[in-house]
């Protein structure tokens, strides 16, 4: 029981403020769960009828993206991680607490990509559908980096592989649908739109990526993000960092990264929109001490999208980007007109998220 300031200095009030709010943090997800009317959680919250439109919050841009296309005009959708940010750094603030509190849906990547959400993702689950695309993922094709307390931990950068991302986005339409089966028909229709854009993208994709020289097929970023697309589209990637940004370079990662560069005679690394170009920077200086001029072929988006009302702004636009430089920084030849983005006018409208 908390002692009112009158029988304490002031001086010792001041000194519970950090404790208090400690535990704030601690039990607000208790508070999440109690809102729930009936306790029954996600099941009982997929019988809701909403006002409006579904309120639905994604973590990623990416997967606001997604929420877009398969809600239409039945989903009001907000992104809590913006241009720019890190999701492997990022903490909930008092305002996302409050969006994914008011959120009749709630969608994230999965594969500990939010790790620092992880508690508050599972709290949520308890009281209203909380769904992460990851889950309808075959686990054959994911990436297998690691092992930690004795679970498989694996690479979550699922959505560099257009035809991977496109499997998640058919999940989260079946799901949509299962939480609010009223609307489930027309979320079908909206993803069958979507995957047929993303199709033809992966299609461009494959086609722009061909005409980069075999021997110049090596990307290099500051982290491990592009090991899927790697794998998709036939390049050597190569990251500073792990496939997360909290891990650390070793320098003689990056000396063994200088020598490979040389060796082969890579023309470009690339820096990334949502990390420190600093150990870029750094490669770029190691190269050029050993009489190699290598450039820095551009900024490419990895964790997050572009601005939004941008074609980097969408999932299309933001692999365009990335494909134009890849292809320029490396030796191939870029065409404007295969460029998927166009296509984004045949779907369907959506409300706007305030």
């Amino acid at each position: 029981m908390l002692v009112h300031p009158t029988y304490r200095s002031a001086r010792r009030a001041l000194r519970l403020r950090p404790l208090l709010r400690f535990l704030a943090l601690l039990v607000w997800p208790l508070v999440l769960v109690s809102c729930s009317p009936s306790g029954e959680g996600a099941a009982s919250a997929s019988k809701a009828q909403p006002h409006g439109p579904i309120r639905i919050v994604a973590t990623t841009g990416m997967l606001a993206d997604a929420a877009r296309a398969i809600g239409g005009e039945q989903a009001s959708v907000q992104a809590l991680m913006g241009p720019g940010v890190d999701p492997h750094y990022y903490k909930a603030s008092q305002g996302d607490i409050a969006r994914l509190r008011n959120a009749d849906l709630v969608v994230h990547n999965g594969l500990h990509l939010e790790g620092r959400m992880q508690d508050v993702l599972e709290a949520l689950g308890r009281s209203k559908p909380v769904f992460a695309l990851s889950d309808g993922l075959p686990e054959a094709r994911l990436r297998l980096v690691g092992d930690a307390a004795g679970s498989k931990v694996y690479d979550p950068h699922v959505w560099f592989d257009v035809q991977l991302w496109s499997t998640g986005i058919r999940h989260l339409a079946d799901v949509f649908g299962q939480a609010f089966p009223e609307y489930n028909e027309t979320f079908q229709n909206n993803a069958t739109a979507y995957l047929g854009e993303l199709e033809r993208l992966d299609q461009n994709l494959r086609k722009t990526y061909a005409t980069v020289p075999e021997a110049n097929r090596v990307l290099v970023t500051s982290h491990d993000a592009f090991s899927y697309f790697g794998q998709a589209y036939g390049f050597d990637v190569r990251g500073l960092q792990g496939v997360s940004t909290v891990s650390e370079v070793s320098l003689r990662d990056l000396a063994n990264l200088v020598d490979t560069l040389v060796t082969r005679q890579i023309p470009a690394v690339f820096v990334e929109s949502s990390v420190s170009p600093r150990t870029i920077q750094s490669l770029v200086e190691g190269c050029r001490q050993k009489g190699w001029e290598i450039a820095i072929g551009g900024e490419l988006f990895s964790d997050a999208m572009g601005d939004a009302g941008t074609p980097e702004g969408r999932y299309t636009g933001m692999l365009e980007h990335n494909a134009r430089l890849i292809v320029e920084g490396l030796g191939g030849q870029w065409n404007a007109a295969d460029g998927a983005s166009a296509d984004a006018r045949a779907l369907p409208k959506t409300h706007s998220a305030s």
